[in-house]
């Protein structure tokens, strides 16, 4: 990735200089993305990827030029995100040789289950109550496995809430201490990121804190309780005084997807702020007080895709939607999905293909107990399934024959999909709202009737926009390729 090398620029210099660089980088990122990069996708997913990068890199600017960002951030930020996350690629190549496949590029863990606050549908029944959590030796093996058996040197941290796991005295920064080399991303309700904490993530300087909120103050507390909304503005206060750089997460439900989408709430984080990027999870159904009334319609979340394309594209800002934003990681990256995909593990150990998919054929704790290691969980039987159906989908078709990425998810977007793999594979429920879903007639009706409708409202964008200008090509090459 030549042209995220050469981003490297940013670190040094006037903001003349740094824009120089970050010109230099747009151009030659898009000479490989657009006349080198996987030929066998389709040629507006890698446009889409290119404009991404660009809001990535303006939003670091951003952040530079308004002293957001400590020297050392950015220093660490070039060291371990860039040169360890982005540009590793020789061992890699042994790696995979080794494993006969693409091992995937990050995991998602939730050490803990524990929560300071008690947000309604939250898809983690997370309480302050008396959760599991994993040991420190458990999450440190983890860590350690997936960098030396995978080449991963990213890891994003979720929960509950991950800033109250502790194992005797050791906290989530003495981990991320510990592990140097790695970049994490931790999602938090910032309710705990008080000024000793974010001195110290600052001092790291391998970690960012991607921030929950609903709106503004109205939607943040109506969902997180009374008083949080003013308790993260302080926490960014704190943080862009250290210089630490952070990001935003937000959940869209039927509610609140118009105030986050909008321009405003853009110019009030992005520009007011100083978050870096926002990452957009539409709300799914599966956690306590689960309702299908919640979700964004179909015909809503196409409004949502028409006002992302506009935040990135015009506005050069980083908004990722793990469902509307389906192009730029080449459609679903569960179950450990070769080419930037990812699995996910929680504080009872169970692993699973992604946090919206509660079900499981594995526990790592009973891996490591008879002998196994990481390896061992990807060849899960319900991982089999859902990778062999990405593959068919399009991750190993030609571009031509690439299925509507707009429409990626195995669980949101095609829940046949995904309750024939669950029942096939004998995975098991993680917990109670798991089980009882798929024996719910009308809770899968439902789920299958909104992947049809939002199938039906963009396919005519995927085929108009993104199929044609696409030419046939065969798949031997796509399918021996390291991706």
């Amino acid at each position: 990735m030549a042209g995220i090398r050469e981003a490297a620029g940013l670190v040094v210099g006037t903001g003349p200089l740094r824009r120089a660089a970050i010109n230099v980088a747009g151009t030659r990122a898009h000479r490989f993305l657009v006349g080198q990069y996987h030929q066998t996708r389709p040629l507006q997913v890698r446009k889409d990827i290119h404009t991404y990068l660009m809001a990535l890199l303006h939003g670091i600017d951003r952040s530079i030029e308004r002293g957001y960002m400590s020297r050392r951030a950015i220093r660490r930020a070039m060291d371990v995100f860039i040169g360890n996350v982005l540009l590793r690629h020789t061992e890699d190549e042994g790696i995979s040789e080794r494993l006969g496949r693409v091992p995937p590029k990050f995991i998602l863990i939730s050490p803990t289950g524990r929560c300071n606050l008690r947000c309604k549908g939250c898809y983690a029944e997370s309480d302050p109550g008396d959760h599991a959590s994993l040991s420190f030796e458990t999450f440190d093996r983890i860590l350690r496995e997936k960098r030396e058996l995978w080449g991963s040197y990213f890891t994003v941290i979720s929960g509950g809430e991950p800033f109250m796991w502790r194992d005797g005295d050791a906290t989530l920064l003495d981990v991320v201490e510990k592990h140097d080399t790695e970049f994490f991303m931790s999602y938090t309700n910032g309710t705990l990121l008080d000024e000793e904490t974010i001195k110290r993530m600052s001092k790291l300087g391998n970690i960012s804190p991607a921030i929950s909120v609903e709106g503004f103050k109205e939607e943040t507390d109506a969902r997180r309780g009374k008083g949080v909304y003013d308790r993260i503005l302080e926490a960014f206060d704190m943080l862009r005084f250290y210089g630490v750089p952070f990001g935003i997460s937000t959940t869209p439900t039927k509610y609140n997807w118009d105030v986050i989408s909008s321009d405003a709430f853009a110019d009030f984080y992005f520009e007011e702020q100083g978050a870096i990027y926002q990452w957009s999870f539409q709300y799914m159904p599966i956690g306590r007080g689960q309702s299908v009334d919640l979700m964004v319609s179909p015909e809503n979340r196409l409004e949502m895709l028409n006002r992302l394309q506009h935040f990135v594209r015009d506005r050069k800002v980083f908004v990722a939607d793990f469902w509307n934003s389906g192009p730029i990681s080449c459609g679903c990256i569960s179950a450990g999905r070769s080419g930037g995909g990812y699995l996910y593990i929680d504080w009872n150990g169970d692993v699973t293909p992604c946090a919206f998919v509660p079900y499981s054929t594995d526990n790592i704790n009973e891996v490591y107990a008879r002998g196994g290691d990481l390896n061992d969980v990807l060849e899960s039987p319900l991982f089999e399934r859902i990778r062999a159906w990405q593959d068919d989908y399009g991750f190993r078709q030609p571009a031509r024959g690439v299925g509507n990425w707009l429409c990626p998810c195995v669980i949101r977007d095609h829940f046949e999909v995904l309750k024939e793999a669950v029942v096939q594979s004998g995975a098991k429920p993680i917990n109670e709202e798991a089980a009882v879903a798929l024996d719910d007639p009308e809770y899968c009706r439902r789920m299958e009737e909104y992947g049809r409708r939002i199938r039906e409202l963009t396919n005519p964008i995927w085929e108009e926009k993104y199929l044609s200008d696409c030419e046939d090509s065969g798949t031997d090459e796509l399918r021996g390729a390291v991706h």
